[in-house]
């Protein structure tokens, strides 16, 4: 597979590292060292911290409609991540901050034809996923990284592999500011994963909608380990999340899990299956 390897951990010192106060300056520092304008004043910073308490609530709310609980290490990583960072246009060059923790939550464009999910679609695939410390994952789709940020707060590494090339290099700076050192990204066709990675992953989670699942992915997938990708037809209504696990023998299982609606995964999976 063609594409460039960018390891995190760039910056000699991260501004910030996840449990610590997270500041108007601290904010402006991050974004500073990953490349981008911060977009906030420290009024507008004030206004979205104080709507992050009701998001927070609204997450977990929404998982226990939706799993009977939610889970404690998937609410913590939410607690641990300043959300307002990850919303930034990579194409455009500018920060949207100011509408993060949005009472209505929706997908936010990003740039490049891709777009930051909303939160509780986010929330509600980590927790299908089942991540645990110690874990291996791997995302196709690394979009804003939120997802991938999300995941690195429970397991031991995220491995993360974006298609379009300006908006993956650009992406790939800003995890080091946030100081998480477990997050690895790269430019290329996710339908390859990650092979040079020793044994698999425990976790591969597809954050657009392919037209079949990668039989690469499937091989690279570790027994008892989970893939969550949706499967359909782009820019149509009719998707569906499947959760795809493999058992101990190594044979595959399906099943259907819900409608959603995502953007298309490129590549060779777009070229027709064979």
């Amino acid at each position: 597979m063609a594409g460039s390897l960018a390891q995190a951990s760039s910056a000699p010192q991260s501004a910030w590292k996840p449990g610590t106060s997270w500041s108007f300056g601290t904010y402006r520092e991050a974004m500073r060292q990953s490349g981008r304008a911060s977009g906030l004043d420290e009024g507008g910073f004030a206004q979205v911290q104080a709507r992050r308490a009701q998001a927070l609530l609204d997450i977990e709310q929404y998982l226990k409609r939706r799993f009977g609980k939610a889970d404690a290490e998937v609410l913590r990583a939410f607690r641990e991540l300043p959300r307002e960072y990850f919303h930034y246009n990579y194409q455009s060059g500018r920060a949207f901050a100011s509408n993060a923790y949005e009472a209505n939550p929706k997908p936010w464009a990003i740039g490049y034809g891709s777009a930051l999910s909303d939160y509780l679609g986010q929330a509600y695939m980590t927790q299908l996923a089942l991540p645990k410390a110690g874990e291996t994952v791997l995302e196709i789709g690394t979009g804003s990284g939120f997802q991938s940020a999300l995941l690195s707060r429970i397991v031991q590494d995220v491995y993360s592999i974006e298609i379009i090339k300006p908006l993956g290099s650009a992406v790939a700076r800003i995890y080091s500011p946030l100081g998480l050192g477990n997050v690895h990204t790269r430019v290329g066709d996710g339908y390859y994963g990650w092979p040079e990675v020793k044994g698999g992953f425990d976790i591969i989670m597809v954050t657009c909608v392919a037209r079949y699942v990668s039989p690469e992915l499937l091989r690279q997938l570790k027994p008892g380990g989970r893939l969550i990708v949706p499967i359909g037809q782009p820019f149509k209504r009719g998707q569906v999340l499947y959760v795809f696990t493999k058992d101990a023998s190594g044979r595959v299982h399906s099943r259907k899990d819900m409608g959603v609606f995502f953007i298309p995964m490129t590549g060779r999976i777009a070229q027709g299956k064979g």
